[in-house]
């Protein structure tokens, strides 16, 4: 079966839909025949990705979402049923990153990374929850390498990307009998605008990346594997070689995944530790 085969006439819901991952998820699935409903904080940016989407002949609709705002995700889980009759999908993308080590940031911007990458995912999930059990179908966690283990400088991102696993592998447990698929998605460093606005110490976006982009996974190959994964029912994702050698070597050699991560972040241009 193709992808174009499985999500035809399936909905799904994509929240961080105005930028990077999301808005390349929202093109992905509208080019596989399925109804997109995107949900962003940036109305003119949803706006315009769902004119150009139409123009494409998919169907489309949007929700102005700040995902730390319970009354959001309620809204977006709203327009999706409204428009479409229910949920098939839901990918939990929207998501911040930080930059600094513990010593000195303010407690304020790991409030701020839980509410978005944890808390957005526990909204949406509770309101979408009903409609994807009915449809037997799938939620989607964005998560990362650094769910998998610690790494050094993202205290507050590895925190919320844990938190998200643990909330989604229960999920998942709980609903075994209801016919719920539930995967964790873990992309490498991807070429997005995540990392101009990942927060500092003092919550300020650090506006530029130490890493070289040419490196980087694109948003639309993140985008085609994460759609490959839900066709195949994944649990756990791991898109390169840099997470699967993070899954493997944790489990016989913590300590030495410890030195990596800590020696890798360290060579990073203007590293907060050395």
């Amino acid at each position: 079966m193709t992808t174009r085969e499985y999500f035809k006439g399936k909905t799904v819901v994509i929240t961080g839909a105005s930028s990077g991952i999301g808005k390349a998820l929202a093109y992905e699935f509208a080019a596989c025949g399925a109804n997109i409903v995107m949900g962003a904080r940036h109305e003119d940016k949803l706006v315009e990705i769902a004119e150009d989407l139409k123009k494409r002949g998919a169907s489309v609709a949007y929700c102005v979402t700040d995902v730390t705002v319970e009354d959001d995700c309620r809204k977006l889980i709203v327009t999706a049923v409204g428009n479409f009759g229910g949920i098939d999908i839901l990918i939990c993308n929207a998501g911040i990153s930080m930059r600094a080590i513990f010593d000195d940031v303010e407690l304020s911007v790991l409030h701020r990374l839980m509410n978005v990458n944890f808390w957005g995912t526990v909204y949406c999930t509770k309101y979408a929850l009903p409609y994807i059990q009915a449809s037997h179908g799938s939620i989607v966690g964005v998560s990362s390498v650094a769910g998998l283990h610690g790494l050094p400088g993202r205290t507050g991102y590895s925190a919320s990307k844990y938190a998200m696993t643990g909330f989604l592998d229960t999920i998942r447990i709980e609903n075994r009998k209801k016919n719920v698929h539930v995967m964790v998605a873990c992309p490498g460093f991807t070429a997005t605008n995540v990392r101009f606005s990942a927060l500092t110490a003092d919550g300020s976006e650090q506006g530029a990346t130490p890493r070289k982009e040419e490196k980087m996974m694109t948003p639309e190959k993140v985008a085609h594997i994460i759609a490959k994964g839900i066709m195949h029912h994944k649990r756990l994702l791991l898109m390169e070689f840099e997470g699967r050698a993070t899954h493997f070597i944790k489990k016989f050699s913590p300590r030495f995944l410890d030195m990596m991560f800590y020696k890798v972040m360290a060579r990073e241009p203007n590293s907060p530790f050395k």
